[in-house]
């Protein structure tokens, strides 16, 4: 019954001048998304049609659903500028919603070919009262109704679709920029991550190991979580940092009071992640911090936190309950992965009593107790890189790798 998929731009009609350049980032990355469908393509300056060529509309609605800066789809059948071929085809259309079952409805006609002797007024009244002689199911109502059916009258036919189908949303990927994204194996960064990304940011990861003081299974759902985020990404793909932590992390247990550990943690991970940002051209931090959540994102630990880094810090998640975030997660398909039990190193040797308003002297001070610097500058000597591909799973377990051990490969 489906010819073509009408695709409506979101937010980037509200960018002036530049809708040009955000377009087209745009229309690249439905191209990208779509490559290895059969697919046709008929840009316009304000939407796109995709032609199905008798493709299962949900198999490109899905591959759509991975690209951020559209805002809707409405599945399009065409047929002759005809009244009656009109009625009929919307009749199966509406029958398809409907099943025959009560429904408020009412028509809405734009008529692009101005030569068509009819008004979008008056085309609407013909078509309506056509369909409302044969489905006595139908109930109008103009204000709000259940269902719209829209005609559009064009030179080369008859266009009708019901209704939109949400998209994606925010803006292309990469259009802002490149971020870090702290990466841990819960489930609010990979969700921060997403986030990031919908709004035209593009990542990389860091995620700091600790191993064997963590298990490598820990690491292996950060490589898993990216590869399920590479789906929202330029080309699929996504790097990941690997920093090996655990000699650092043990400094921190054995000199650091323990309801300062996680604050001293968190500061050592901003130091580091602040460098790999810069070494990698990312323009901010990102991380799953949701305020009050824990004791290390209070407004006085994230404070005393920041502190050790000028980096922009982002937090997608600042104000999300968690019921919200764990929607996104479920939806996006990182929930199952992120509950898997196996703990990093924010989480394993977590203190009974974490301060949660920590004093900035007295962390300054408890930081002196030990050489961190060194440890810090080996940390980022020995940092490992993965470019990560979804549907292509790096299985660093069944390869016997350990990040600690190193191994000499950018790119899977």
């Amino acid at each position: 019954m489906y010819e073509r998929l009408l695709v409506r731009y979101g937010d980037l009609n509200l960018k002036g001048k530049n809708i040009k350049y955000f377009i087209d980032k745009a229309n690249h990355l439905i191209r990208e998304k779509l490559a290895g469908i059969n697919v046709g393509y008929d840009f316009r300056h304000d939407r796109i049609y995709i032609l199905l060529h008798d493709n299962d509309p949900q198999t490109v609605i899905e591959r759509l659903n991975r690209v951020s800066g559209l805002y809707s789809y409405s599945l399009i059948s065409k047929c002759a500028v005809n009244m009656d071929e009109i009625v009929q085809l919307a009749l199966e259309m509406i029958a398809e919603k409907t099943h025959n079952l009560p429904t408020t409805f009412k028509v809405e006609t734009k008529r692009a070919d101005k030569n068509y002797p009819l008004t979008s007024q008056e085309i609407t009244l013909v078509v309506a009262g056509k369909i409302l002689s044969v489905a006595k199911n139908l109930i109008v109502d103009v204000h709000h109704p259940e269902l719209t059916l829209s005609v559009e009258i064009r030179n080369d036919g008859a266009y009708l679709f019901i209704g939109q189908i949400k998209a994606m949303g925010g803006y292309p990927v990469g259009i802002g920029g490149k971020g870090l994204l702290m990466l841990s194996g819960g489930i609010d960064s990979p969700v921060a991550g997403y986030l990031a990304m919908k709004q035209g940011v593009e990542i990389e990861c860091i995620h700091f190991e600790s191993t064997p003081m963590t298990s490598i299974e820990s690491v292996q759902k950060a490589i898993d979580l990216v590869e399920v985020l590479a789906l929202y990404a330029p080309h699929d793909k996504i790097k990941i940092h690997l920093v090996p932590f655990a000699s650092l992390h043990s400094d921190i247990i054995a000199n650091i009071p323990e309801s300062y550990i996680i604050t001293v943690m968190r500061r050592m991970m901003y130091r580091i992640a602040e460098t790999i940002m810069k070494k990698n051209d990312c323009l901010c931090i990102i991380n799953g911090e949701s305020i009050g959540q824990v004791a290390s994102q209070t407004i006085e630990s994230m404070k005393c936190i920041n502190l050790v880094t000028q980096a922009l810090v982002i937090r997608p998640l600042a104000v999300f309950d968690k019921l919200t975030t764990m929607k996104i997660a479920q939806d996006i398909g990182t929930i199952e992965i992120s509950n898997r039990p196996f703990e990093d190193c924010c989480t394993v040797y977590l203190p009974k009593n974490p301060v949660i308003r920590p004093n900035v002297e007295m962390t300054e001070y408890y930081e002196t107790l030990f050489d961190y610097q060194s440890k810090i500058d080996q940390a980022i000597i020995n940092t490992k890189t993965l470019m990560l591909k979804a549907g292509k799973h790096f299985d660093i377990i069944g390869m016997g790798l350990t990040v600690q051990a190193g191994f000499n490969h950018e790119n899977h």
